[in-house]
């Protein structure tokens, strides 16, 4: 394949929009058919059950085939396998919009997960392997961070236009022209590379094959428990189904001459503590939108579109803060913005446990959805950051896979926790003899403190598990314009 010339700011530039774009249209596709979910459900005659499947089905293939994903990348090409998740995402999204029955959409739905799973890991090592480590790096994930950020809010408002105005199969249609544009753009606007020889090229199958299963049927079991219960023998026999799993990956990586996951990358000091801070960032946040959404429809009365606007001010809080995050990177450590966002996720979601069942947009939303979304991009910048900083070229698919699924996973366990607070709190408000408004916002309340809680967790780990060292190295050689990389 032929190699673009990328020497100029302009053409990494136009490279950095493209994999921007592909992350935006990845996350927003686990949002945007939220507020769709009711038109979906009459159109097809969903049962009330399974309705909850057509975001699940996305979440489950998406975080659990990332690290295959990103370890694809770097044996077989990351342009090529970039390209191949693009195409199966945008032929996958085509299938769901003509879809006639649940079984069809639920299924393309799946097969959307697993082109964003492909896709998404491999757009990020693209960045790692084009722009050099330091500020123009940093500030290439900045981007990468506000747009993968915004793309939740940005789901939820795109969600309720195009349900509003053109009709639920638009939420997957508007997928297919982007992604056939991308892929048509790929190989003029990003160059190849791969990790190995060609002499030297193996793909450890029984480690793909152990990794993806146990980590699919671990968020399977997690997104399922709020239908069947935590103490339920099916998420009981599930967790450990999946526990036997990932211990059977462990043996047999150990095992391999040419391991799916080496685990010598886990000696690296500030990427394990980033991977355990991007759980806790997942479980803080991911459920927030969810909860937000309910409160403004179920306890506020919104409609979907008048939802969706709701997350404006949001998204636009994300997208500026992460272009900052990125500059006190530079300045001051990828540690310290770190710390600081997590205590700013979790003042936003202190302030969203004081909602009020007849409150309002502007007193109990419009202000702690601000200082999340400046949290937000002050915690997705830098950990990512942190999360690549050091990994070697031939690392660079399996860092990003590493940190993509540390976040997915964390987002379906804090989403399972947090609604089965939510849906126990209100139970017990009903019974008790609360108002339908009251009991719900007294779900989402207890709910919200948890979420402040793991947020609080996420901060004080941050403060203990990532290197200072680390930390103050990579801002130092950013500033200098050095761009080896920093040991960890």
């Amino acid at each position: 394949m032929s190699q673009p010339d990328l020497s100029t700011p302009r053409a990494r530039n136009l490279a950095l929009a493209l994999l921007a774009m592909t992350q935006f249209v990845v996350v927003i596709d686990a949002s945007i058919v939220n507020v769709a979910l009711p038109s979906i459900g009459r159109a097809l005659d969903f049962s009330q059950n399974d309705l909850s499947w057509v975001v699940n089905s996305y979440t489950l293939t998406f975080g659990g085939f990332l690290l295959l994903g990103g370890r694809l990348a770097d044996y077989l090409g990351r342009r090529r396998v970039f390209m191949i998740g693009m195409a199966l995402f945008a032929l996958a999204s085509l299938a769901g919009g003509l879809a006639q029955n649940e079984t069809w959409l639920i299924t393309a739905r799946a097969f959307q997960g697993l082109g964003a799973a492909i896709a998404s890991p491999a757009a990020l090592s693209i960045i790692t392997t084009t722009f050099s480590e330091g500020q123009e790096r940093n500030k290439a994930l900045g981007i990468w961070g506000a747009v993968a950020g915004a793309g939740g809010a940005a789901g939820v408002l795109l969600g309720g236009v195009l349900t509003e105005w053109a009709g639920w199969e638009w939420v997957l249609f508007v997928n297919v022209p982007i992604g056939a544009l991308i892929v048509w753009q790929a190989p003029k606007r990003l160059t190849e590379s791969t990790a190995e020889d060609e002499s030297d090229r193996t793909l450890d199958l029984p480690g793909a094959i152990t990794v993806s299963a146990g980590t699919a049927l671990l968020v399977y079991a997690m997104v399922d428990a709020i239908n069947v219960g935590w103490g339920s023998a099916q998420t009981v026999w599930r967790l450990a189904g999946a526990g036997a799993l990932l211990v059977a990956f462990v043996v047999v990586e150990l095992r391999t001459r040419k391991p799916l996951i080496p685990f010598s990358i886990f000696r690296k000091r500030t990427l394990r503590g980033a991977n355990v801070v991007g759980v806790l960032i997942g479980m803080s946040l991911f459920s927030m939108f969810f909860l937000i959404t309910l409160y403004l429809q179920q306890v506020l009365g919104d409609s979907a579109l008048e939802a969706g606007v709701s997350y404006l001010p949001l998204a636009i809080a994300i997208i500026l803060a992460a272009g900052a995050a990125s500059a006190l990177v530079t300045r001051l450590g990828f540690k310290n913005v770190l710390i600081v966002g997590m205590v700013l996720v979790a003042i936003a979601l202190a302030w969203f446990s004081q909602i009020d069942p007849t409150g309002s947009y502007a007193v109990d939303v419009l202000g702690p959805s601000i200082i999340a979304g400046v949290g937000l991009g002050f915690s997705f910048v830098p950990v990512t950051i942190a999360a690549v900083t050091g990994s070697e070229a031939h690392e660079a698919g399996l860092a990003s896979g590493l940190i993509n699924t540390s976040q997915q996973v964390g987002g379906a366990l804090g989403l399972a926790i947090l609604a089965s607070i939510a849906n126990a709190s209100t139970k017990d408000a009903f019974q008790a003899g609360a108002s339908a408004p009251t009991a719900l916002t007294h779900g989402f309340s207890d709910a919200f403190t948890v979420g402040a809680c793991f947020a609080v967790a996420g901060a004080v780990l941050a403060a203990l598990l990532i290197s200072s060292r680390d930390s103050a190295e990579h801002a130092e050689a950013a500033r200098n314009g050095e761009l080896e990389p920093v040991a960890a």
